[in-house]
């Protein structure tokens, strides 16, 4: 059984091609490497003693699709690939339906002609929309959402559930992600955002190594413990984790299921940033700035459906999410940019 992994170059990618590999799967990866990159998949190959195959490819390009599923012997897809930044959506929307919506569509043109019939989609929180209550289950309506990008997860999970309808011999699972945080505890893989990071742990690690000069915070007069927005983080290798959990799964279910994967807890923006100066021993110096548009004051996830169907829940906590992201940062200040 081979795993093709789409977008396996990337952050959440690249540890669950780890844990894949470190469980004795076969794995290709396909990554176009527009905000990802090869060094990646190098230290993974190092940590694991074993490599997953790699074409440089975009899963718009059907005749790349195609040679991929007729050279090995795919089973399963997990798809990660994908624009995900919020704000930049905002911006370029038609980037990110061209990415997120049209990709899909065509990866999922290319598993019906290969007969491969089981897949995850890397979905988001942002599917519930702002104005459903917190903690956010799986039975809540969807919609109502606030970015091009939610938009873009919403409207693919429409298009799954449609397909998984009128092709019953299909199984899907789409995870629905909180804030995947941290890095592999051994330093070696970890978050390399191009740019200015548009999330916050990514930002708070470049400052305390001097990339960036102060924290921005937006927003401190939310109705939350100290003003600041309230989030549900999660170690990115407990996500890699829920993708075996759900990958196990498959084979029990004939339609398509969602799953949320967070700690099923909320915490602060400061209440973070002080976490992470724990960790670290590093002062992070911040700003207030005025609340961006969209923002919501709080979401965190309902974890009990994943617990209970997957058999999956978080093992690390938030001190060992600072500590692997601070080992990771520190020791690659530049990301992957100078390679080993």
């Amino acid at each position: 059984m081979t795993i093709l992994v789409t977008g396996g170059a990337g952050y959440i990618g690249s540890h669950t091609v780890l844990a894949l590999l470190e469980r004795g799967e076969d794995v290709v990866v396909v990554d176009n490497l527009s905000n990802a990159s090869a060094e990646s998949l190098r230290r993974v190959a190092a940590l694991t003693g074993k490599a997953a195959t790699f074409c440089q490819g975009d899963i718009r390009d059907i005749a790349c699709l195609n040679a991929l599923f007729s050279q090995h012997p795919i089973t399963r897809v997990i798809h990660f690939a994908g624009l995900k930044a919020v704000g930049e959506s905002t911006r370029k929307p038609l980037e990110y339906y061209q990415n997120n919506v049209a990709g899909t569509l065509v990866l999922l043109e290319a598993m019906r002609q290969a007969d491969v019939r089981q897949l995850i989609f890397s979905s988001s929180a942002t599917v519930y929309g702002a104005d459903s209550p917190v903690p956010y289950r799986e039975t809540m309506p969807t919609g109502g959402t606030s970015s091009p990008y939610g938009s873009s997860k919403f409207m693919v999970e429409q298009i799954l559930q449609d397909f998984a309808r009128a092709n019953a011999h299909f199984a899907i699972i789409a995870l629905r992600y909180f804030n995947p945080v941290g890095a592999h505890p051994s330093g070696r893989i970890g978050e390399d955002p191009l740019g200015i990071p548009n999330n916050l742990l990514p930002y708070i690690a470049q400052v305390a190594v001097g990339k960036r000069e102060k924290l921005g915070v937006f927003g401190a007069d939310f109705p939350t413990r100290d003003g600041t927005g309230v989030r549900d983080y999660i170690h990115v290798m407990d996500v890699a984790a829920g993708h075996l959990a759900a990958m196990d799964h498959l084979p029990q279910i004939s339609a398509f299921e969602a799953y949320n994967l967070g700690a099923g807890v909320g915490y602060t923006v400061l209440e973070m940033v002080n976490a992470f100066e724990q960790a670290s021993g590093v002062k992070i110096p911040y700003q207030i700035l005025p609340r961006r548009d969209g923002d919501l004051a709080a979401f965190w996830a309902d974890v009990h459906r994943a617990k209970q169907q997957l058999g999956w829940q978080v093992t690390r906590d938030i001190h060992q999410m600072m500590q692997d992201l601070w080992r990771w940062q520190k020791n690659n200040p530049h990301g992957y940019a100078v390679g080993e």
